[in-house]
Order: structure tokens, then sequence, then C-alpha cells
């Protein structure tokens, strides 16, 4: 017999402000199975757990619901609340009347605690169908691979490494250090990136638990938590890496040339390269759309292989191909960082058209002392120091008509940090800066954007910029000053654009290969925004770096930490637990149709072949298959069954069904 417990949580103000939680409890009191009913102020809280416990024990409960906020947020503590008072944990249900009734329905107090009563009277109906459940074991591959080998994965990386496991760092360039190995200087200290970084390059090229797999792409993931099966595209370096010393005999002798993108094109590179000097492995790799003999081999000659003459080693390798291998691994850790925004969609700003209009990380390779002019602030144009320089900001930032309608919350710094950069090597050149907003929400920050405008004299200018175009050798940059309610005309020299931070282009389809969210910008989403900022829906895999939304450098460490934490937490165990709230298939009813198979997101679903014997002959047929190790519950196969074969455990059609008829009894 069902004997149903009922606790109303108040959540202070956020339910009992408008839901009379009360009324609520008083309500449901003698609804069918109710046996104890009553309301707290905090449910959640110590006290209110053991007023769960202790009525449960008093009143012989065999089944609880608790109506307060997102069961994202409690529903694991409700669980392990019960599950302390005997209740096996899925003899729990929770209702939501906090989002769907205190929130959506303020001031409507009336409408709202009658919704909340209905909710109540669902979730009673719902937890006297619900069954004993068990959560079944996995074992764990002790081995992690981290997508992306800038800052974030170089220090997920360590931290796994550091805790005694193994750890591949997949990068599909030449060489790890991402976009921080592009950057001379970091905010707010003004400390050399490469500084910063190679240190950290070389500790984990050199680490006897991390393995380097560059030039390589994610190919395909299989498996679940704990043992993931990943194939991984290694791309053709046409060069043997076992052979090459780096010796760089090879990059001296190239004729070929192509435009060198890690320096922003701002310079030619040979085809065959190492991106930058501290590069990591430093050993070359052939861009073949740009050698020469790879070029005349696709017109029917075969020329040039000066490289392979020169090579002392024999190490160039022109029969190469992509090769593909599969490793498996016991988690994923997805830190595939960002790109910038195309601002050629500005025509009006005229970048890509005017060589002197450059983006925020042009400047970075012109300021670098290892960059295309030795660290010699000039224009691209004809190398002159400039003596006006214009910075723009939110230049595809919090701009939804034309770009992104979020902020990428390191322009502001960063161009703080260029403008003052740009003082101290050129004491002479007046730097103007556009702004919507200065935003600076991080330790000295604030004090560096003052000392920017104070001490080295930088000119903040509180406006959009309409338009620049060229004037003979200097750029008009036209524009309005809202503070002073004026237009603004300067001539400058050189223009720096702050690029709004946006995902990978690929980011939407290595999402859709490891299994995991992503939002309507290609942002990869985590589980919950405070309680699982690093963890992703999908079981195993975790988020580090700018891959998840827009960050600075420290952020970018501290997520890659703490996805490292959660990586070793799962790591450190000999089985993982599995829920048990996955889809189960009813041999009986199935009609081995396949239909389940290709909607399944998870690919947690196979057919396969099974005996039985039918007016006394043994006959083979096909039926579903679930691997509940991968099935993540999400239902789909039950909506696309049309035998009804697929049922989801704890959401069961009867369990729904109950609901829908509590709700309908309501109404009537």
């Amino acid at each position: 017999m069902e004997r149903v417990g009922v606790f109303i949580c108040h959540c202070g103000s956020n339910i009992g402000a408008v839901v009379d939680c009360a009324r609520v409890a008083e309500s449901v009191k003698d609804y069918p199975g109710v046996a104890f009913s009553t309301d707290y102020k905090y449910m959640c809280s110590e006290p209110g757990q053991e007023m769960i416990q202790n009525a449960i024990r008093e009143h012989n409960l065999n089944r609880v619901v608790v109506a307060s906020c997102s069961p994202r947020m409690h529903e694991k503590t409700f669980r392990a609340c019960v599950a302390k008072a005997g209740l096996n944990e899925y003899m729990f249900e929770m209702a939501n009347i906090r989002e769907h009734c205190s929130w959506v329905h303020a001031g409507r107090n009336e409408e709202a605690t009658q919704k909340a009563i209905d909710l109540v009277k669902m979730a009673i109906s719902k937890v006297c169908k619900n069954e004993v459940l068990e959560k079944g074991h996995a074992p764990v591959t002790k081995r992690a691979l981290v997508v992306g080998g800038g800052i974030a994965g170089i220090q997920c990386a360590l931290d796994i490494a550091n805790n005694g496991y193994q750890v591949d760092i997949l990068e599909r360039t030449p060489s790890i250090g991402g976009k921080m190995s592009q950057i001379d200087k970091t905010f707010p200290t003004i400390d050399c990136s490469a500084c910063i970084l190679t240190p950290k390059m070389v500790e984990a090229s050199s680490h006897p638990n991390i393995k380097l797999i560059t030039f390589a792409e994610l190919e395909k993931v299989d498996g679940y938590v704990g043992n993931f099966e990943v194939t991984i595209r290694s791309k053709a370096r046409s060069v043997d890496m076992n052979k090459c010393t780096g010796c760089g005999t090879c990059m001296t002798k190239c004729p070929g040339k192509a435009d060198d993108e890690f320096n922003m094109n701002l310079r030619k590179r040979t085809a065959i390269y190492t991106p930058f000097p501290q590069a990591i492995p430093n050993k070359p790799v052939i861009d073949r759309e740009n050698c020469l003999k790879f070029k005349s081999r696709k017109n029917g000659k075969d020329v040039c292989g000066i490289c392979a003459k020169v090579c002392p080693t024999g190490a160039i390798d022109y029969e190469q191909e992509d090769e593909l291998f599969t490793e498996r691994y016991g988690a994923i850790v997805m830190a595939t960082g960002y790109e910038q925004l195309d601002h050629s969609i500005y025509g009006e700003y005229g970048y890509g058209k005017y060589p002197d209009v450059i983006s925020g990380l042009h400047f970075e390779r012109l300021v670098n002392a290892s960059g295309p002019t030795q660290g010699h602030i000039v224009r691209p144009s004809d190398h002159k120091e400039p003596k006006t320089v214009v910075m723009v900001k939110c230049v595809g930032s919090r701009d939804p008509e034309h770009g992104k309608s979020y902020c990428s919350r390191t322009c502001c710094m960063y161009t703080a940090k260029q403008a003052t950069m740009i003082r101290d090597h050129c004491p002479d050149t007046k730097v103007y800066v556009f702004y919507m907003d200065v935003r600076t929400p991080g330790k000295l920050y604030d004090e560096f954007y003052n000392r920017t405008r104070e001490e080295y004299g930088v000119e903040y200018i509180r406006g959009r910029v309409s338009k620049i175009y060229q004037d003979g050798e200097s750029l008009i940059v036209k524009g309005e000053d809202t503070l002073l309610g004026r237009q603004v005309e300067i001539e400058a020299d050189m223009v720096i654009l702050a690029n709004a931070m946006i995902p990978n282009p690929d980011s939407e389809r290595m999402a859709q290969i490891v299994g995991i969210g992503y939002d309507k910008d290609g942002w990869f989403t985590e589980s919950h925004p405070k309680l699982g900022p690093v963890e992703t829906h999908t079981a195993g895999v975790f988020l580090a770096g700018a891959c998840q939304g827009p960050k600075d450098i420290p952020d970018s460490v501290a997520q890659a930490g703490a996805a490292a934490v959660k990586v070793c937490a799962l790591l450190s165990k000999d089985r993982l637990e599995t829920e048990p709230t996955v889809s189960k298939v009813d041999n009986k009813l199935c009609s081995g149709c396949g239909l389940c198979v290709p909607v399944c997101p998870y690919k947690a679903i196979s057919l396969e072949t099974i005996q039985e014997r039918v007016a006394g002959k043994t006959i083979e047929r096909q039926v579903a298959n679930v691997n509940g190790s991968l099935c993540q519950g999400c239902g789909a196969c039950t909506v696309t069954c049309r035998s009804g074969a697929a049922n989801l455990k704890h959401f069961t059609n009867a369990q729904i069904l109950a609901e829908v008829d509590a709700l309908c009894q309501t109404i009537l």
C-alpha cells in the first residue's frame, strides 16, 4: 500500500511570497495515497532534511514528494536524503513550484497556488507508480583525452598527469600553444606571454604521463563514461617524426612560399615550416597546398623536392597519407578554444580593404619580438611608425544586428593593454579609444584601466565609429562622442579593431561527434551554469577554457584545473555507478523495425538477433537492444517506437499517464 509523504518548501520568499505553501500542503493531505503532508521554510536545509527522514520513520512512509525549486539543483540532495532514511532513492518525486509557479506567475498568487496544487497532485500520482531501481556499474579506463592544446588544454593535461594518470593532448595544428602563443603580453601585469606559456609547453612535452598528438583531429567517439572509444585522424605531415631532428635545414632551402597564418598573414613563410620558434614539437610539416612538389604533381609533373635532397636524416616522406587509429579513454576534456569574428562584414570599417585597419591579434604579432617586424610597431602598408592610432572596441560584440549579442569579456582589457604598449614603444604616438562601456571586473583590472588613461594619456571616447575610409596616406575615422553630444573625426595612421571572440568554426561538428550540447552561437554548453560549469550533459565529457564561452587566460586556467579535478575524481574509481533511468525494450512487443536506432543521439541502441519457439518451431528475429551504459535517458526511442516496446525506466508510459490523469481530474 502506498504511503506518500508530501513536503512543501517555501524556499524563503522565492516560493512563499507568491504560493500559499501551507494551503498547498493542506489541499493534498487527503489525496489518495498521501499519509503525511506538511510545509517548511527551507526544505533543503539540514533541519528540513531531518524533518523528511523523521517523517519517513514515524509515519512509515514508502514514497516521498518534495515540492520546491529546480530538480537540476536539488533532486540529488533529496534522493540522498530519503536513501538515508532507508527508502530506495527512486521512490522520490520532485515538483518544481518555483520556476513553474512563483517565478512565472508573480502577482497572480491565487493562480500560482492552484497550479502548485495541481503539480503536487501529479507528482503524487506518479510516485505511486514508481518502482525500485538499482544503479549499475561499469569499469573505468584510467586514461584521459584533452582535445585542444592551448593554455587551457595544457594546464588541464598537466594537472591530470601530475595526479598519476595517463593523458593525451589532441591538437589539430602542428604545435601546441593555441592563441596564447600569438600574444606578446598578458594583462594586467604585462608579463611576457611566451615566458609563461613556453615552460608549460616544455613541461607537457616532457611529462612521462602526457602524450602529444599534434596535427590530428577527432574523427569519431563511441562508448560511454569510463569507456570512450575515440577514433583520431592523424594528418599527413610528409615528415617522419622519428627521423626528423628539427635542424631546420629544409626550411632554409624551401623555395615555396605561403601566407604565414601564425603571424596573421603579415609575412610569408616557407611551404615546409614550424608555426613559431618555440613550437612543440619543433619539427616541420609540409603545407601540401603551397608545396611546389605537390602542386606540380597535380599538373602531372614532379618538380622541386629540395627539402628531401637537403634533409640529412631522410625524414621527408612525400608518400605519407592520413592515418586513422583508435584509443580508449575514461574521460574527455574539450578545450578547443576560440577564433576571431571576420570583421570584413563591417564594410564601413574597411577591414580587409585598408591594410592599416588591423585586428588586435594583428597588433600582437606586430609588437612581438619574434613577429614579422621584430617588435617594431609600424603600419603594415609602408612600415612607418604611426603617429596617431585609433582603437575601436565592441566590433562584433554586443551587436546582434551584424555580429554577436554577447560581450566578449576580454576586449576592454586587451585594448587597454595594447594602448599602453603603443605608448611605451612610441611615446609620441597619440592613442584614441572608442568604446561603448568599459568592463573591468577582475583583480587589478580597473586599476590597470585607470593607469592607461591617467598615466599613459590614452584618450577614451564614448561612442561608436560609423565609418573609416582612406584619404591619402591617412585613415579618417568618423564617430560620435555621446558624452559631449558631438560628431568626432580623427585622422589616424592606423586603426586597431577589438575583434569579437567566436567559437571555432567546426565547434558544432565537434559537439555532434562527442555528443555534447552547444548554444545558438556555437559555444559548448555546460550541464548547469552554477553547479556544473565544467561538466556537460554527457557523462565523462568536461569543458575547459574559451570553448565554453568568452574568457581570459586566468579564467581559462582556473576552469582547466576544475575540469582536471573532475577527471581525476572519475579516473580514481575502479567502477562507476550508472543511472538506472534508461530505456528498456520489451522483446515480446518489439517488431525489430529499427526506427529507434537512428534516433538515439547516444548510439545506445542496436539490433540483435534472438531465438524463440513459436508453434513448436525455433525461429530467429531481430529486436532492439539498449546499452544501459550508453543510454542517457532522453526518451527519444520511446516516442519513436510504434509498437510501444520501448519504455523509459522511471518515466514509463504508466507513470506519465498517471500524471496526466491527475491533471485531468483537477480540470474536470
